[in-house]
């Protein structure tokens, strides 16, 4: 599969262990705390902007939810703001067109590491992810980034598969097995979910500490038995290795949040912090146009740009959730709090208050602009 097979060391606990995929001279084979791990690997060529910034304290402002927003967004504002499919959305939706600022790139960033690697770099303001990489960018610290909005999910968006010729059926099977693993990425706390409540300790498998991109060339390789897909790369996948013997795992783990979130750099810019005000309500209301033209956003995203069928989109159209933006994000910081408790459970961080993490000023913006429906 042009991928060297790994070498493993045998490890002591279920912590997670990396297969070597570097040349012993470089820079990832140094010594490293496993917990700095994720702050290197994350995106390949962005891994040099992380280490330009790796001297940077967490300087950035001191948030208080009473703040005061900006009324209006000053003229020539812009925000660069992560996310292919979120500009395919926009520009579909001609909600584009309503934004009272610029967006001078949508860059092609998704992975927790690479936003979080982007947001060092100053080359993101503004990306949405699951809740667990403002967990990890917490616990790396320079960027002392918040989260500006919450949208909820109450259905599964990821789907363990395993490496062809597998024997994995159930969860179950998982013990003794090879994940692979992804610390700052939601993959890796479905991954620690599902464990749970199979009642599988961390101890009794191997936890291959990766990338989420990693995860389909490991599986190829034999190098993990099994990993979690969002649903577009398990059609991907099984249409490629199913032949082979590589199946789906069902689950009911949810991953239940996604964010809005932005580095402390930007919420202490009066411009943009504007800019992000005016965003959430079309943020919001692009997530509701997608789920309610699935026809279009069938053929353009998932045929034309992601190469999957257009039953498949539909399959994938069809297993997900409607969008649901709540007027109060409690149950919100209950879930990163049980997150983030998981986490230290497994010494993967050190264990704090979620509250810290939620920029509560622009709590009220996205549930307005929905209809009744699409508020939780």
């Amino acid at each position: 599969m042009g991928v060297t097979e790994p070498s493993y060391s045998a490890p002591s606990s279920g912590r997670a262990i990396r297969p070597n995929f570097f040349a012993p001279g470089d820079l990832l084979e140094t010594s490293m705390h496993r917990r700095k791990f994720l702050s290197l690997i994350g995106g390949g060529a962005l891994a040099a902007g992380i280490l330009a910034c790796a001297g940077d304290d967490d300087s950035g402002p001191v948030f208080e939810d009473t703040a005061s927003l900006p009324a209006s967004v000053p003229p020539g504002t812009e925000l660069t703001i992560a996310g292919l499919s979120t500009s395919i959305q926009m520009k579909l939706s001609g909600l584009e067109q309503t934004l009272p600022f610029k967006v001078p790139d949508w860059p092609n960033l998704s992975a927790g590491p690479d936003v979080i690697n982007g947001f060092r770099s100053g080359s993101v303001d503004l990306a949405s992810n699951a809740g667990i990489p403002p967990i990890q960018a917490h616990f790396q610290g320079g960027i002392n980034a918040r989260i500006v909005s919450v949208r909820l999910t109450r259905v599964p968006t990821y789907v363990f598969v395993t490496r062809p010729g597998s024997d994995i059926r159930t969860v179950a099977d998982f013990k003794g097995k090879k994940l692979g693993f992804s610390q700052g990425q939601a993959q890796g706390v479905v991954t620690l979910r599902a464990l749970k409540q199979a009642g599988i300790s961390q101890k009794d498998v191997q936890l291959i500490e990766l990338n989420s991109p990693q995860f389909l060339t490991a599986l190829q390789a034999g190098q993990v038995d099994v990993a979690p897909l969002g649903i577009t790369s398990v059609y991907q996948y099984l249409n490629q290795y199913g032949k082979d013997g590589a199946r789906e795992v069902k689950t009911d783990v949810v991953d239940r949040l996604t964010v809005l979130w932005a580095p402390g750099r930007v919420l202490a810019n009066e411009a943009k912090v504007a800019a992000i005000a005016a965003y959430i309500p079309v943020w919001a209301k692009g997530a509701v146009w997608q789920h309610e033209n699935p026809d279009i956003w069938i053929q353009k995203y998932y045929v034309e740009d992601q190469g999957i069928t257009a039953e498949q989109g539909r399959a994938v159209v069809e297993a997900s959730s409607k969008p649901l933006f709540p007027p109060k994000w409690d149950e919100a910081i209950a879930w990163e709090q049980e997150t983030i408790d998981l986490l230290s459970e497994g010494g993967f961080v050190e264990p704090f208050d979620a509250n810290i993490l939620f920029d509560r000023r622009f709590e009220h913006l996205a549930a307005p602009a929905v209809a009744e429906e699409y508020r939780s």
